[in-house]
């Protein structure tokens, strides 16, 4: 499992979100600890061939590995997680996820508020 941290912004909107990735098969643990993760990840249903992010608002409310899942009202928090399950890779942790940026709406995304 991997964690990253992100600042995610909209329209007048500025929300600090966790991201960990649900991967059963990091290579990167080893020992009794990684057969313990991924046995429970497995039974919890993340598969070896599909790892998924579980993605939350840091103050808590609640959390969710599918993108699909939120509210229908959900604006900003879904279209951050599709990017950031698209995008994992790509991504370190502290970036700015820019909605209106990602949606087209903006031209130039936009800065983090700690510059």
């Amino acid at each position: 499992m991997e964690v990253k941290l992100f600042e995610i912004r909209d329209r007048a909107t500025f929300i600090p979100c966790f991201g960990i990735l649900m991967s059963p098969s990091d290579e990167n643990f080893i020992g009794a600890r990684s057969e313990e993760e991924r046995y429970l990840l497995q039974r919890a249903g993340f598969g070896f061939d599909n790892p998924l992010v579980m993605f939350g608002r840091l103050e808590g409310g609640g959390c969710q590995y599918d993108p699909y899942g939120w509210p229908s009202s959900s604006r900003t928090i879904h279209v951050a997680h599709v990017h950031i399950a698209n995008h994992w890779n790509e991504l370190s942790s502290g970036d700015v996820i820019d909605v209106e940026y990602i949606l087209g709406e903006t031209t130039e995304p936009k800065r983090s508020e700690r510059q």
